[in-house]
């Protein structure tokens, strides 16, 4: 499929286009798939062009049924994601904030509404992840989770397990959980 007539209804700069609210009646599937690591993939070739994958993830959401689709103002494409469609690629403090930013360019506060949680990987992994827009949330990279890891501190839940994790945005962000004896 050309993404062209895709592209046609959206302006490349500016705000992003309020996807979640378009409807549109044409509806379709098309060979596009978002690998783990955050590589777009279009009928079997790697998008090479950042510009271009920038503006395709301005076009994304996640809908109740769990799948992503691309949308413009007269047409939806389902598309695949092995995991999360994004990736954290740096993350850098500010005072008492962390601010994310994607391998798409979006960049975050992490707070009440962009606020870590920890999940499983399709291989079984627990990695934490953050909401970013419309349903659609960002894996920390390893060299981020690393990083942000490195000023952790631990705390005990209320179920008296051992996380790690730090305050920003006056919220807990949990990194995950460590193991027995590991404190």
């Amino acid at each position: 499929m050309n993404l062209e007539p895709l592209l046609e209804h959206v302006e490349p700069v500016g705000q992003l286009p309020p996807v979640d609210r378009w409807h549109p009646q044409q509806t379709g599937e098309m060979d596009l798939r978002i690998v783990s690591d955050g590589r777009w993939i279009h009928e079997g070739t790697v998008i090479g062009r950042p510009r271009l994958v920038r503006l395709l993830s301005t076009l994304l959401r996640r809908e109740q049924d769990g799948h992503h689709y691309l949308v413009t103002p007269v047409e939806k494409q389902r598309i695949q994601v092995e995991d999360r469609p994004f990736v954290i690629v740096d993350a850098e403090q500010d005072g008492k904030d962390w601010w994310l930013t994607t391998n798409v360019g979006d960049r975050l506060c992490l707070g009440e509404e962009h606020r870590l949680t920890v999940s499983d990987t399709p291989d079984g992994v627990a990695v934490p992840e953050v909401a970013i827009r419309f349903g659609l949330s960002a894996r920390l990279g390893r060299n981020v989770f690393y990083r942000l890891v490195e000023c952790a501190e631990q705390r005990t839940t209320e179920t008296g397990l051992v996380e790690l994790g730090f305050t920003s945005g006056g919220v807990w962000q949990p990194l995950g959980e460590l193991p027995d004896g590991a404190s």
